[in-house]
């Protein structure tokens, strides 16, 4: 695997500014989105494990207007 990917190395690298730049950016990019997918993966899971705590009664939600007037009266 090390060779292949000394040698795609060395190929990508004669390749013009411009099209390294892109290849670049495409590689960016599918890293960026495998790490939004982990993200959005753990949320869900968060999301579910807070629904089921709340149905349960093991938590009490705090109503919005409460919430904000707390943070309106700190922040004031």
């Amino acid at each position: 695997m090390a060779i292949a990917l000394k040698e795609l190395t060395n190929k990508v690298l004669s390749l013009p500014v411009q099209e390294r730049a892109k290849l670049a950016h495409s590689l960016i990019q599918s890293i960026d989105s495998d790490a939004e997918q982990d993200v959005s993966s753990a949320w869900d899971v968060e999301l579910e494990k807070r629904v089921s705590e709340i149905r349960e009664g093991k938590v009490k939600g705090i109503p919005a207007e409460e919430v904000f007037a707390k943070l309106m009266e700190k922040y004031r």
